[in-house]
């Protein structure tokens, strides 16, 4: 007979470590399998959209979240308007690129700005604005600015 026996010495932690090491990497592959699976809950309501029926009106986002920006032109001075949104609210509103020379100026800006963005924060919308009789154009062109950045914002949904 030329059977030879064969002696197999197996070491208990060097079991452990392969049993770890197998785990994890079955946890790695079911990880990047998970992740990079497209969602069938986001393909299911963009199929749904074009049938309002199946979307409540509560589950369809008012805008885009992120910051949108618009630019008034004063003179030779361009001055942009932020405005941070998330999914249904408005965040913030803000002034970029006020230096002391535009705001020398045009004198009503700042605080016409202030007073709308307090409304519009409470209203959350730009429906229902007042403004002084004062400061009537300047608060006409900031809101026009913030519409124009806000229809950016607003979700390509509901429009379709």
């Amino acid at each position: 007979m030329s059977a030879k026996t064969k002696i197999i010495v197996l070491h208990s932690k060097e079991l452990i470590y392969t049993g770890i090491f197998v785990a994890l990497g079955i946890l790695l592959i079911l990880l990047l399998i998970f992740m990079f699976l497209p969602n069938n809950e986001s393909t299911i309501q963009e199929g749904a959209s074009h049938e309002s029926e199946y979307i409540d009106s509560e589950s369809v986002s008012t805008y885009v979240p992120g910051v949108y920006t618009s630019s008034i032109v004063l003179n030779n001075a361009v001055l942009n308007i932020e405005v941070a949104v998330d999914e249904n609210n408005i965040n913030a509103i803000r002034l970029v690129n006020l230096d002391d020379a535009v705001a020398t100026m045009y004198p009503l800006i700042a605080p016409s700005f202030d007073d709308l963005i307090t409304q519009i924060y409470e209203n959350q919308s730009l429906e229902g604005i007042t403004y002084a009789d004062d400061n009537k154009y300047t608060s006409m062109v900031l809101i026009e600015a913030i519409d124009s950045a806000l229809s950016q914002a607003r979700n390509t949904v509901l429009t379709e």
